[in-house]
């Protein structure tokens, strides 16, 4: 349960982002994974089909182009060849992967999102409808683009501090989103109104939270104390955790991923060895 593979078919000789934002700095979907990594001036990320395992040389093709350290990328849940990046230089950007990869460094993306005034550390798309992509960046704004035109649809300026993490329930109706000011909101996505609030964590550092299939809601945070919780609620009852469980004083921020087929959830934190 739960086997490490053997190194030959691991991912190697990639020099991973080292940056502080707490990001997961990868993506998987049916056919690539992408990976943030260190660049030299500027951002760049590197996409790799599924099968394409073992040394990867150094000088492999990257997509590149943004000008500032790229924080987060997304796969779009409609198109396989097609991945969203957020970064330090305010611009979103979209960008076609072609089959089996990529040949030469990418420097054109197919568009240009630009609206967040400051960076962008949050980037994903509506599990529902087409070509519709939400960012939220450090001028504390979520936006959501219509993709295809580059127009900006929505405008959300509820958050009064950063916005943590954002999450989608399942059919795109209603949106999820934990913010610095220790709250968690329910939106409307299509107008931008707050549905219900609550305080989350405690803590100061990073919550995060995520819708599970059947509408319920899972959070990671930290308590007063700096303990790491995650919590399970409904959404009419947000400030009352069905339960709350607290795991460890490690510092790294819990990513909760969840695999709706399983009904699983796994926890992995920065600078765990572990995935829970």
């Amino acid at each position: 349960y739960g086997q490490a593979l053997k190194r030959e078919q691991c991912y190697d000789n990639i020099r991973v982002s080292k940056s502080s934002w707490d990001s997961t700095f990868c993506a998987v979907n049916p056919k690539f994974l992408a990976i943030i990594v260190e660049s030299a001036g500027g951002g760049a990320f590197i996409v790799l089909p599924h099968n394409k395992v073992g040394r990867i040389a150094a000088d492999h093709p990257l997509v590149g182009g943004h000008k500032g350290p790229v924080l987060d990328i997304a796969w779009c849940p409609h198109n396989d060849n097609v991945i969203a990046s957020g970064s330090e230089d305010c611009v979103v950007k979209v960008w076609h992967i072609p089959d089996g990869g990529l040949h030469k460094t990418l420097t054109e993306p197919i568009v240009d999102l630009v609206y967040h005034q400051r960076r962008v550390g949050l980037v994903l798309w509506h599990p529902t409808a087409l070509n519709v992509l939400l960012t939220a960046g450090s001028d504390n704004q979520v936006v959501i683009w219509n993709v295809g035109t580059g127009e900006a649809l929505v405008e959300i300026d509820c958050h009064p501090d950063i916005v943590y993490s954002a999450c989608f329930n399942w059919d795109g109706s209603k949106l999820l989103t934990t913010c610095k000011d220790k709250k968690i909101r329910i939106l409307n996505p299509r107008t931008g109104e707050v549905e219900t609030d609550a305080v989350c964590h405690e803590g100061s550092k990073a919550t995060r939270a995520i819708f599970l299939r059947h509408g319920l809601v899972f959070t990671t945070g930290f308590s007063k104390m700096s303990e790491r919780q995650y919590s399970l609620r409904t959404p009419d009852c947000l400030g009352e955790p069905i339960v709350m469980v607290e795991l460890d004083t490690s510092n790294g921020v819990m990513f909760p991923l969840y695999d709706p087929d399983t009904n699983l959830v796994y926890l992995c934190g920065k600078g765990d060895s572990v995935i829970r």
